[in-house]
C-alpha cells in the first residue's frame, strides 16, 4: 500500500550505494535509478547528486527518509490491525539468529509453534556473513536475534524495537588435565598467562573476549582461530589455547574439553535481544514467534538454574 519507491530510498540510504541496494532488493541497479528518478520527478524534488563514482543523498532525501520511517511503522500496525478481522495464525515468519541462539533456542521454539498453528510457516536461518538489521528492513526476516554491538543501530533508530531475550554466561573452554579444569570454576584472570583461541563469530565473541579481559586487566595472547564451535574444541583439546564460549555453545562430548564456569565481576556475558520492524510486534505471526522465543529461553534459564 505504500510506494515501493520509498522502500528503495531506505535502502539506498542504509547500503550506501546504488549496486548494493540494488543486490540487497533483488532488483538491477537501472531498475533502482529509474525508480528514484520517477520518484524525484512525481514529487519535484532532487533526491540524488552524483559524488564521484557514487551518489549522494539530498537534503530533501533525507527529510523523505523520515517520513517513509514513520509511514513504514504505521504500515506494520496497519497489518497487525486487520489481522485481528482474520481467524488463525497463518503466513510466513523467518527468524534469523546467531548460531548458538538457532541451535538452543529458535530451532525448539518454531518446532512447538509450528506444531501448534500448522498454517503457519516458520523459515530459519543462521545468515552468518548477513547484517541481520538489513535483513530486517529489506523484509527478508521478520525477528532477528543479535547481540548488541558497538556499531549496532542505536536503540531510537526510527527502524527497529529490540527487546532482551537473554543473558548468557561464558564459560572457559580448556583442555582434560588442565589445572583448571577440576576446579569447578574459575576468574577470568586464572587465565590471564594462557594463549587464546579466537572463538566465534569475530563481529561478537571475539569483541566480548577482549573486552573481558581488558576489564580483568590484562591482554589475551591470542593464536589461531575458528568459528565453528566444534573446530574450536578441537583446537583446545589438542592443546593450541583456550578459549571463551557461549553456554549455549553446542560442543562435542568425544573430545577431551572441560568447560570451566567464569565468576567475579570480570565474568563475561553475552546479552541477545530480539529485533523486529518498529511496528510489527503486534502482527501474529510475529507476535507468536516473539513470545515462542521468549518462552524457550525462559525455559532454558530455569535448566540452568
Amino acid at each position: 500500500m505504500i510506494d515501493r519507491r520509498l522502500q528503495t530510498l531506505r535502502v539506498l540510504h542504509a547500503w550506501g550505494t546504488v549496486t548494493a541496494a540494488a543486490e540487497a532488493l533483488h532488483l538491477t541497479p537501472s531498475t533502482v535509478s529509474q525508480q528514484l528518478r520517477q520518484l524525484a520527478a512525481e514529487l519535484n524534488v532532487t533526491l540524488l547528486e552524483p559524488e564521484g563514482r557514487r551518489v549522494r543523498l539530498t537534503p530533501a532525501a533525507l527529510a523523505l527518509i523520515r517520513h517513509a520511517h514513520s509511514l513504514s511503522v504505521q504500515w506494520e500496525r496497519a497489518e497487525a490491525d486487520l489481522a485481528t478481522y482474520r481467524e488463525g495464525v497463518a503466513g510466513r515468519l523467518r527468524v534469523t539468529a546467531v548460531s548458538t541462539v538457532l541451535t538452543a533456542i529458535a530451532a525448539p521454539a518454531l518446532a512447538r509453534l509450528r506444531a501448534s498453528h500448522p498454517h503457519l510457516e516458520c523459515e530459519l536461518g543462521e545468515d552468518p556473513d548477513a547484517d541481520r538489521y538489513r535483513l530486517l528492513l529489506t523484509g527478508r526476516a521478520d525477528i532477528a536475534v543479535v547481540i548488541p554491538a558497538p556499531d549496532a543501530p542505536p536503540p531510537d533508530d526510527p527502524r527497529y524495537e529490540r527487546h532482551p531475550l537473554l543473558e548468557e554466561p561464558q564459560d572457559l573452554l580448556v583442555p582434560s588435565g588442565h589445572p583448571l579444569a577440576s576446579g569447578g570454576s574459575a576468574h577470568l584472570t586464572d587465565a590471564a598467562d594462557e594463549t587464546w583461541v579466537r572463538a566465534g563469530d569475530p563481529r561478537d565473541q571475539h569483541r566480548l573476549l577482549l573486552g573481558a579481559c581488558a576489564t580483568a586487566g590484562f591482554t589475551p595472547r591470542l593464536a589461531h582461530g575458528a568459528v565453528d564451535w566444534f573446530a574450536v574444541a578441537a583446537l583446545v583439546a589438542y592443546g593450541y589455547g583456550v578459549a571463551l564460549v557461549p553456554r549455549l555453545a553446542p560442543l562435542p562430548g568425544e573430545l577431551g574439553v572441560v568447560r570451566v564456569p567464569l565468576h567475579g565481576p570480570a565474568a563475561p556475558v553475552r546479552r541477545l535481544v530480539t529485533c523486529v520492524r518498529r511496528g510489527s510486534a503486534e502482527q501474529p505471526p510475529i507476535a507468536h514467534g516473539l513470545a515462542a522465543l521468549r518462552e524457550a529461553a525462559a525455559a532454558w534459564e530455569r535448566g540452568r538454574t
